[in-house]
């Protein structure tokens, strides 16, 4: 792929696991309550609840340092499935006035994820081009 594919998977990681952390800080500083309300409104089970923190803060470290790569952007993007499931579902045929779609952003996160299960972390990473599961 060469080095400027390489730079572009390093883009990739960057700004999906950065962002990504912004999400799970916010629960890591204010706690899972709110998950855990709307896990256990689902009927699941609360511990479900705190796989948010491996969604939002373990998998995106990992991506960002491009460690196990191709795994940790499998459960970010499982993470982003769930959430639309219990969270936004009701935005799924949602557009606002000023045209953009009511899962945008949640479909940034996960496909920008998906992208990188299949195009993996780069030589730019910890585990390197050829490192395990990137």
């Amino acid at each position: 792929m060469g080095a400027a594919g390489d730079f572009g998977k390093l883009i990739l990681r960057g700004v999906l696991a950065v962002m990504m952390l912004f999400h799970g800080i916010s629960k890591v500083v204010g706690g899972p309550g709110y998950v855990v309300g709307v896990v256990a409104h689902a009927g699941l089970p609360h511990a479900f609840a705190y796989g948010v923190y491996v969604g939002e803060v373990v998998a995106p470290l990992l991506v960002l340092i491009g460690l196990w790569t191709r795994a940790a952007a499998f459960v970010i993007a499982v993470n982003m499935a769930v959430a639309v499931a219990l969270v936004h579902r009701g935005d799924l045929m949602h557009l606002a006035d000023t045209g953009d779609w009511g899962l945008e952003l949640q479909a940034m996160y996960l496909f920008t994820a998906a992208a990188l299960v299949f195009l993996g972390a780069g030589r730019y990473s910890a585990g390197g081009a050829n490192g395990t599961l990137n």
